[in-house]
């Protein structure tokens, strides 16, 4: 006679996106996990509770504060699961009323961004550094917030910003040379920096294997070891909860390792060139045996 499987209680943490909606309002369910969802309004805002305070079961989590996460040992497993991701190119920014600057000129200027190991930044920089030929170590990166990881420090070419200054603010009054915004200028007189770049990002797509991965869903290594039919449960509720999103919101969350390996491979490729991981990862060592199979 099988025993039934023991159900399991989870704390969790997702932001409120399409995609996670029918999970977190129990459209979709199992009988075999219970979620005590965190309430949070911009996930960004828990990561470093998730991995200096371990704080949750199952989060998303940045994919370049996971790859930090794996080389300071935290414990937790990437799962095969896209949260967000988005194209990245229409991120940075500068002030068009100071004159016009282009993607080439960034080097010896003051650039300024959240933190140097946002993800978003990782990204942005690594384009500009591929496909305009910034040397990304030239340019002086002006930020805002520690990075999610505490072990981690800044290289020598990243300053603090002063106290109090707020980084949309620096670069309209000419303190900042250009931001990193995030997907929406907060002022007409800010544009692209990297022109067309919405046809730049349609390009780059098409050539890396789709657009780049924000966020993936992590889950605590103790839990994925001792209850795989657990982990399989949560990654099919995290499928079928995509595939109740609108279609327009479901082209960048891709599910399995090999649909999102050629993403993960590039943003290995650029943490390690702007000195954020000592070392290069293989995808699959990312995975464990139960996470690496899931979508398969």
């Amino acid at each position: 006679m099988t025993a039934t499987p023991v159900s399991l209680k989870l704390s969790a943490m997702f932001g409120p996106y399409p995609n996670t909606a029918a999970l977190r309002t129990g459209q979709v369910s199992s009988p075999l996990i219970a979620f005590d969802f965190a309430e949070v309004k911009v996930a960004n805002t828990l990561f470093k509770s998730v991995v200096r305070e371990q704080k949750f079961d199952l989060s998303e989590l940045a994919i370049l504060t996971y790859l930090q996460a794996r080389v300071y040992g935290k414990p937790y497993i990437l799962l095969p699961a896209t949260i967000l991701g988005r194209s990245q190119h229409h991120t940075i920014f500068y002030n068009a009323e100071r004159g016009a600057l282009a993607p080439q000129d960034l080097e010896g200027r003051r650039v300024g961004v959240r933190a140097y190991t946002q993800t978003t930044g990782t990204w942005v920089r690594g384009i500009l550094a591929e496909d305009y030929g910034v040397d990304c170590k030239r340019v002086r990166w002006i930020t805002y917030e520690d990075p999610h990881l505490a072990e981690y420090h800044d290289p020598p070419w990243v300053e603090r910003a002063p106290s109090g200054k707020q980084l949309a603010q620096m670069l309209l009054e000419g303190e900042l040379d250009a931001a990193i915004l995030g997907d929406v200028s907060p002022d007409p007189r800010l544009k692209p920096l990297i022109p067309d770049a919405q046809d730049a990002a349609r390009r780059w797509a098409e050539t890396h294997g789709g657009v780049p991965i924000n966020h993936m869903a992590v889950m605590r290594t103790e839990i994925v070891k001792s209850r795989p039919d657990v982990v399989r449960e949560v990654f099919r509720l995290l499928r079928e909860s995509k595939e109740m999103a609108p279609a327009k919101d479901r082209d960048a969350i891709r599910f399995g390792v090999e649909a999102n390996r050629r993403s993960l491979e590039i943003i290995i490729e650029y943490a390690l060139a702007q000195q954020l991981i000592p070392r290069r990862f293989t995808v699959d060592e990312l995975f464990d045996d139960t996470t690496r199979s899931l979508g398969a």
